[in-house]
């Protein structure tokens, strides 16, 4: 079936390659405790996802390459949750000072790598991820987190859109529901990003950049 619909993207000019840039910079959203831990309501186990993720985080530090995280923070009545808060009341766990807006401790950034607090689902929306990107000259953002069919594909959207090659990595970004995951990752394929497994980016990786330690 998704062999199918595929075929039928391509025959109508959809799900082409964008590939990678000249540098890239690895964007870890919303890996934080609220999501990752399964004892809060809106979290899931994303072991897998994270533990990939650390993975692909080790070899852009070797290789001294840019990396950014996100976490989603509110105050404590909420009033920069807006709206949002009526849609998923659970949001009321990410607010400021709690242990479940923190980034999950395997992914523990270092310093030079900034943490973006965020309110929506985009890591572009409210911050200055972009310009900040712009000046570290990043032309390509690879993209991991959760959850693919919210932060991580309204982030990969707006990647986009703001002219970034985009690449998300398939064994670093998990959701709730598997088909919620596959649809928005077919979606994001077709339309968006550069969907490859982590395989194909650490292949571009050790191909193209020398580790900083060598």
């Amino acid at each position: 079936m998704k062999r199918q619909a595929r075929k039928i993207y391509k025959e109508r000019g959809f799900a082409a390659s964008v590939g990678f840039g000249k540098k890239p910079a690895l964007l870890i959203i919303d890996f934080i405790n609220g999501f990752t831990d399964s004892n809060c309501p809106l979290g899931s186990n994303f072991d897998f996802e994270v533990d990939s993720t650390a993975k692909l985080l080790s070899i852009f530090r070797k290789k001294s390459l840019p990396v950014h995280f996100t976490t989603t923070v509110y105050d404590e009545k909420l009033i920069s949750a807006g709206v949002f808060s009526k849609k998923i009341p659970s949001l009321s766990y990410l607010r400021e000072g709690s242990k479940w807006v923190l980034i999950d401790d395997r992914l523990k950034p270092e310093e030079g790598e900034v943490v973006w607090v965020k309110h929506y689902a985009s890591a572009f929306f409210g911050t200055s991820l972009s310009s900040a990107l712009r000046t570290q000259n990043v032309d390509t953002l690879v993209i991991t987190g959760c959850t693919t069919s919210g932060c991580v594909r309204a982030s990969a959207v707006d990647s986009c859109q703001h002219g970034f090659h985009t690449i998300v990595v398939r064994d670093c970004v998990g959701d709730r529901l598997r088909s919620a995951h596959e649809a928005n990752l077919f979606d994001l394929d077709a339309k968006y990003a550069d969907v490859l497994a982590i395989q194909d980016v650490i292949k571009y990786l050790e191909n193209h950049f020398p580790s900083s330690e060598s």
